[in-house]
């Protein structure tokens, strides 16, 4: 079989991402009808920069779903076959069987691997790192930001100390370091995930609670369906087979690929401070504010008044940042699979694949550039839609 045509390549890979084309289109059909009652997210449809940033987003968000579910890629990430080997976009694929694709459609790496399925299943891996981690990292600031800015004195200079104390560290250099090897030996990292993954379960705890806490059958019903699955999650994340952490034995139903706790949890660590510093601010700012005043006056706990007077008066700033806070870890992500740190050699994510298509970027320039262009792409969508909500909110 003769090589595609880069127009036959296009129009490969777009009939591979139909089930990603029909749930964008899906996906902009309901939000645009239904956006009048959508709050903030239907008012985004009324920016240009807001919409085309949410349409880069979602696009690779589906990509991730579908390509997890084996419905877009064309080969096996992991597979080698024989003779790819560096192969120019729209090789046909040799020794080809029934049933399998029978092309190569972005060309193979220098390991004969196809790189078209790599850089949709690295969508994956970025999907569900980047946004889970920073939700984790906006946890812990929110649980920890809200009271240092509402009490202020001892506990605020205690906890504003601490968090200058990360921030005075190279956010690279504490990546570098939280991911070597001899770190994760030391079970450091598991140890950090303790602490840091118990913070849902008291943001959750507290926010139902405060909401409910007249209501105490209702109360108790939502912090069970709630908290339960939650603690649950949480001792089988914390747990690992041969690990310093390793207590539930066989009964560990849950055990994530080597290497994605420590760069989660490297993750979280290194956001929370910034988030913490943010939520402090906006707080120090909205307490004077005479709707908390008033929800003083009628006699309101100060948890109450934190998550439900303070928390939503501050969501503009907050979603925005989180948007552009998901933009940098997704860069900081690429930055460790570059340098081979933390995920592990054979893993699809775009950094990895970047640094194995540099080492013959002198004479193949098809390896590395489609990992590049994908993760420019999500970066820059994810800052168009931080401006777009950003723009929508100084507007709510």
């Amino acid at each position: 079989m003769e090589p595609l045509s880069w127009g036959a390549i296009f129009a490969g890979m777009f009939t591979q991402l139909i089930p990603v084309w029909i749930a964008l289109i899906a996906t902009f059909t309901l939000s645009i009808v239904y956006k009048r009652r959508l709050g903030l997210y239907g008012k985004l449809f009324d920016s240009t920069i807001g919409m085309i940033g949410f349409a880069l987003v979602m696009f690779w968000v589906f990509v991730a779903i579908f390509g997890a579910m084996d419905l877009i890629l064309t080969h096996d990430p992991l597979s080698q076959v024989s003779g790819m080997k560096n192969k120019g976009p729209g090789t046909p694929l040799r020794g080809a069987e029934d049933g399998d694709y029978a092309y190569y459609l972005l060309g193979g790496d220098n390991l004969a691997r196809d790189i078209f399925s790599r850089v949709m299943s690295g969508a994956t891996i970025v999907i569900l790192i980047a946004p889970l981690a920073t939700l984790f990292a906006y946890m812990v600031g929110i649980t920890l930001g809200l009271p240092a800015g509402y009490y202020g004195g001892r506990f605020d200079t205690l906890l504003s100390f601490v968090a200058n104390l990360v921030l005075a560290f190279p956010v690279i250099l504490l990546f570098y370091l939280l991911v070597t090897p001899e770190i994760v030996n030391t079970g450091l990292p598991q140890y950090m995930a303790i602490v840091l993954f118990f913070f849902p379960l008291v943001f959750f705890a507290i926010l139902i609670h405060t909401r409910l806490k007249q209501q105490p059958q209702k109360n108790v019903i939502w912090l069970c369906a709630f908290l339960i699955p939650l603690s649950i999650m949480y001792i089988v994340t914390i747990n690992a087979p041969g690990t310093k952490i390793d207590v539930l034995g066989p009964v560990d139903f849950f055990d994530p690929a080597a290497g994605i706790l420590v760069v989660f949890v490297s993750v979280v660590f290194v956001n929370s401070p910034t988030v913490f510093r943010i939520v402090r601010g906006l707080t120090l700012d909205i307490k004077q504010r005479d709707y908390v005043s008033a929800a003083q006056t009628r006699g309101e706990g100060a948890w109450y008044i934190m998550l439900w007077e303070i928390l939503p008066n501050a969501r503009g700033p907050l979603i925005v940042d989180f948007c552009l806070r998901i933009g940098y870890t997704t860069i900081l992500l690429g930055t460790l699979g570059f340098f081979g740190l933390g995920l592990p050699p054979e893993s699809p994510d775009w950094g990895s694949t970047i640094n194995e298509g540099r080492k013959l970027l002198s004479i193949y320039l098809h390896p590395a550039l489609p990992p590049a262009l994908a993760l420019l792409s999500l970066v820059l969508g994810l800052n168009l839609l931080a401006d777009g909500l950003r723009e929508e909110s100084l507007r709510d």
